[in-house]
């Protein structure tokens, strides 16, 4: 991934490419997403909160759907957005999820201090590393000539 790649319009127009670490830098400023996988031939979304470490997207789950789709397919795709009262963005990671299993890996994972937001007890820690990020910022506004 490039950070070369740096907005590409103008400013002030209503829709601009962000570059890798614009994107990035976003993802880190919010602390919910969505993960899409596909079980059955059936696509599938999960809302989770997630931290952003060392470039990677890292959340936690507990047994069922999400971590077994997440395993099963590895290809996956995750989206954060935001917005405010003149402005939103979206950022969206194809990558692949892997579910960490090793002392070292679930220790490094544990220094991230990602605490799940529902009374239930989350013990997976899976990693979705980037294979291609893509962000956008829009302004918001009325439509040209009207």
């Amino acid at each position: 991934m490039s950070d070369s790649v740096e907005t590409v319009v103008t400013q002030g127009a209503p829709v601009s490419i962000l570059s890798d670490r614009e994107s990035w830098g976003l993802l880190g400023s919010v602390s919910l997403g969505r993960l899409v996988t596909t079980v059955d031939n059936e696509a599938h979304i999960f809302p989770v909160n997630f931290v952003v470490q060392h470039h990677t997207i890292l959340f936690r789950t507990a047994e069922g759907t999400k971590l077994i789709s997440a395993a099963m397919n590895r290809a996956v795709l995750f989206e954060a957005d935001d917005h405010n009262a003149v402005e939103g963005w979206s950022v969206i990671v194809r990558g692949v999820a892997r579910t960490l299993r090793t002392d070292d890996e679930l220790s490094e994972a544990a220094q991230a201090q990602l605490l799940p937001w529902t009374a239930t007890t989350k013990t997976h820690f899976v990693r979705v590393s980037a294979t291609r990020i893509t962000g956008r910022r829009f302004r918001f506004g009325p439509e040209p000539g009207v």
